[in-house]
């Protein structure tokens, strides 16, 4: 899956987890504040920081559910906040026209999947530099596991 079809795959998990409160929303919108969270730029997703971040914040057993092959682990909104700024959550709440809370819960319920769809086979590293392609990119993402 390719990093479109990733955005999508998370709008539509939120979509599905939001029903209502997200339909008069037009989903490149959606896709939209989903790149803007995290931090998408050029082509290339950023979520090698982000698995990073919860590794090192002891949430290891969580994101490497949903790297693995099994069944992904849910994880709070509550735990959201201490991986991802709040800053960033608010501006998506902003962008979806949906309150801070409810950005929480759908920004929680889709992003175990989002990881899961961007690293078949367990290996996110890999998937992003055949899927993506952006060298810049790569180099970042690299350099946060090293």
């Amino acid at each position: 899956m390719d990093f479109s079809g990733i955005m999508e795959w998370g709008a539509s998990v939120i979509r599905q987890n939001l029903g209502q409160e997200m339909d008069a929303l037009p989903s490149d919108q959606l896709v939209s504040a989903l790149q803007n969270l995290f931090g998408a730029q050029g082509g290339s997703l950023n979520l090698a920081s982000l698995v990073s971040t919860m590794q090192e914040g002891g949430l290891g057993d969580i994101v490497n559910s949903w790297l693995g092959t099994g069944a992904n682990t849910v994880i709070s909104p509550d735990i959201l906040t201490k991986i991802i700024d709040s800053g960033k959550i608010r501006e998506f709440a902003s962008q979806t026209g949906i309150s801070e809370e409810s950005a929480r819960t759908a920004i929680a319920n889709a992003l175990p999947e989002i990881i899961d769809k961007a690293s078949p086979a367990g290996n996110l590293l890999e998937h992003v530099a055949v899927n993506f392609g952006n060298l810049g990119g790569l180099t970042d993402i690299v350099g946060k596991f090293f």
